[in-house]
């Protein structure tokens, strides 16, 4: 069974299909991978080369597939930083597509939009196009803290406050929610997560390490996205995945602090993927 990851991808670094495709892989995944722009790396360098890809592209790449009669084979579809509007509907239609042959396959929406501390860093029309016509196709949906304040217009500042956001992002579609990282304001030096399927939610809480340059850093929420989104359909189990998730994702950014790396060190911390040194407990919220 496959994955058909549709991110944006750098040649040097971890971001988008750069940071996700290789942990589906680890984790026994077979990736297709579909590239929304090719940059030489991610733009908090503030510099880079490279373009965005045309959704024409991605629809006839995704035709391909059809093609080849491979799409049955899909038990998910994986999205990430859209660039463009046009490719937000290029998305959908390759959806469609895929449930059109697969109608069991689940479509897990990272809505990349910005961050904390950075704001928004995408197109002015991107956030709608999430509300209104991505994220009720979803099944997962995987924003951060500034991206659920976003979506919903509730600001998370405790976790009473991203769980009321929590649920009213439940009301637009999507039957689970990661929140992928969560800084509640009576928490210190810790950093946490949030995952919910309506019935039951579950928060984790992990050391939260502090970088002397965060925003140069990038791809730990695909990374988060693409490890819960494989360790789902492993196990159908919101807390177990949350467990694991947490594990690995502080694993590799613990190895990459200690290192004192501007880039995620997905290679050579890759055992945190499959075989965490640390692991954490979910907790019933």
């Amino acid at each position: 069974m496959a994955v058909l990851s549709i991110q944006s991808h750098v040649v040097y670094g971890h971001a988008g299909n750069s940071a996700a495709v290789f942990p589906l892989q680890r984790l026994g995944r077979e990736v297709w991978a579909i590239n929304t722009v090719e940059f030489s790396n991610h733009t908090g360098y503030r510099a880079w080369r490279g373009e965005a890809l045309s959704s024409t592209l991605i629809e006839d790449l995704a035709l391909g597939l059809e093609d080849r009669g491979v799409l049955e084979r899909c038990e998910g579809v994986l999205s990430g930083y859209l660039g463009d509007p046009a490719t937000g509907r290029a998305i959908i239609r390759a959806v469609q597509k895929v449930r059109s042959h697969a109608p069991g396959a689940l479509y897990c929406c990272d809505p990349v939009m910005g961050d904390v501390g950075r704001g928004f860093y995408v197109k002015p029309e991107i956030p709608e196009i999430f509300r209104r016509e991505v994220i009720p196709l979803a099944d997962i949906v995987s924003p951060n803290q500034f991206e659920l304040d976003a979506l919903t217009g509730i600001t998370a500042k405790d976790l009473p406050g991203a769980i009321e956001a929590v649920e009213k992002l439940h009301e637009a579609g999507p039957r689970i929610v990661l929140v992928t990282s969560l800084k509640e304001k009576e928490t210190i030096n810790e950093i946490g997560m949030l995952v919910s399927d309506k019935k039951n939610r579950y928060r984790i809480r992990t050391p939260e390490l502090y970088f002397e340059n965060s925003a140069s850093m990038a791809g730990s929420g695909d990374l988060t996205t693409s490890v819960f989104l494989s360790r789902y359909l492993e196990t159908g189990d919101i807390k177990r995945s949350l467990e694991l998730t947490a594990a690995s994702v502080y694993g590799i950014i613990e190895a990459t602090y200690r290192a004192k790396s501007k880039e995620l060190l997905l290679i050579a911390a890759q055992n945190e993927l499959t075989n965490p040194g640390v692991l954490f407990t979910a907790k019933e919220c």
